[in-house]
């Protein structure tokens, strides 16, 4: 009886020792770690969109022929910067930086990448802002994780929370920017980084309130499609169908960005000759195609509400996809999720054009998630941004064109270091 006296005693002295807690919620402090890194990656999201919205109405001015010498002067500067100050990489690096890099983003980059991005984004280069958003936002979560000691998966986890804040602050979808910052990583068997889903999505909803204070964002679809009305079982079968058009397209595309990787990889001239190239060849593009310019956000709009003959349709979607190639391939910086909606929604009207009693907004749809999928990898958080941003609240026959996109996609995939992990450091 003394024994269990004695242990009962020393137990609870034990207990005494223990600091006392007074919080009987789930979360802790690392909940407004996550809060502050969504807070901070909104108010970068929101600075760099208005810059960006001014930037882009003073390049304005110059229209007919002199989008040309405009858009080339643009390239050169931006391959300046970069030659100059230093390269800030693409998706492929902020990828590997996750996987091999202990999910580390080094924020010295940042520079380089907001300068040159934003002269290639605001000139109309056919690559939107959200992979520049990404690196920022990404290598920002890295420096508070740095700030508040933070280590392993930890670390990586608030560096995957600042990737997610930026991609939630263009999409306007917290849901699906935090899907997208996950899935986007590796393409099979996506479940390595889920564990960091509750920091994704905590970040991912301060970064919206924030971004939307500053640039007043209203809650709503950006694209005007016209509503779908169910018709019955056979949409999915036209989801699929659809999407298996845009798949085929998605392989174009990939093929033609690799024609004119080897172009612009023939010889080893300078970043600024590249850019400068590039910026001609995108501006005589844009000179003859206005509708080309710029990665889609406003034109995807003109094109739903626009009343364009197929020949137009059917040039705007070849030139389109030469003018992501070039972007991508000549140094120009940027991200092409945008862009492949702009040929999603081109494709899917070329389609209502060829049969007029498909429904255009699911021809849309299904070709835009189809196309994004087959190059991104990514159908669950492509079917939310979808829905969100296209006010398209039947996420099925989205889901349906979304998997065909991914399942048929090459087995090669688009982002090189989404290939399956060998070895981590």
């Amino acid at each position: 009886m003394k024994i269990n006296r004695r242990r009962r005693l020393i137990k609870t002295f034990n207990l005494l020792d223990q600091p006392i807690r007074f919080n009987p919620f789930v979360f802790s402090r690392t909940f407004f770690m996550w809060a502050l890194t969504g807070l901070v990656g909104g108010a970068i999201a929101g600075g760099y969109w208005i810059v960006l919205e001014y930037f882009t109405e003073f390049l304005l001015q110059f229209q007919g022929w002199m989008v040309i010498p405009t858009m080339a002067i643009c390239g050169l500067l931006a391959g300046l910067v970069i030659h100059f100050i230093g390269d800030p990489g693409e998706i492929h690096l902020i990828v590997n930086n996750i996987r091999f890099n202990k999910g580390k983003l080094d924020p010295k980059n940042n520079p380089s990448m907001i300068l040159s991005s934003l002269f290639c984004v605001a000139s109309g280069g056919s690559l939107g802002p959200e992979a520049p958003l990404v690196q920022v936002t990404g290598s920002t979560g890295t420096w508070l994780g740095k700030i508040f000691r933070l280590k392993g998966e930890e670390l990586r986890s608030l560096s995957i929370a600042g990737m997610a804040s930026g991609f939630t602050a263009l999409f306007g979808a917290p849901l699906g920017g935090s899907l997208f910052s996950l899935e986007i990583l590796h393409h099979k068997h996506a479940v390595e980084y889920y564990r960091a889903i509750i920091p994704a999505l905590v970040a991912s909803c301060f970064s919206y309130v924030m971004f939307a204070l500053i640039i007043h964002l209203g809650i709503g679809a950006t694209w005007d499609l016209k509503a779908y009305h169910y018709s019955g079982v056979y949409d999915f079968i036209y989801a699929f169908l659809f999407g298996v058009v845009a798949t085929i397209f998605g392989w174009i595309f990939i093929f033609v960005v690799k024609f004119f990787k080897k172009i612009f990889e023939y010889r080893q001239f300078p970043i600024y000759i590249k850019t400068l190239t590039g910026g001609i060849i995108l501006g005589v593009i844009a000179y003859n195609f206005p509708i080309t310019r710029y990665f889609g956000h406003h034109e995807i709009n003109e094109l739903i509400n626009g009343n364009f003959a197929l020949n137009f349709l059917i040039v705007v979607l070849v030139f389109k996809i030469i003018a992501i190639a070039v972007t991508v391939t000549s140094g120009w910086r940027g991200g092409f999720i945008i862009p492949l909606f702009f040929v999603g929604t081109t494709l899917g009207l070329i389609i209502h054009q060829l049969f007029p009693t498909v429904d255009t907004t699911l021809a849309i749809v299904s070709c835009m998630a189809a196309i994004n999928a087959c190059v991104t990898r990514t159908p669950m958080s492509t079917t939310i941004i979808l829905g969100t941003l296209t006010g398209f609240t039947y996420f099925v026959p989205i889901l349906f064109a979304s998997l065909t996109g991914y399942f048929l996609a090459p087995k090669i995939p688009f982002i090189g270091s989404q290939s399956e992990k060998l070895s981590e450091e």
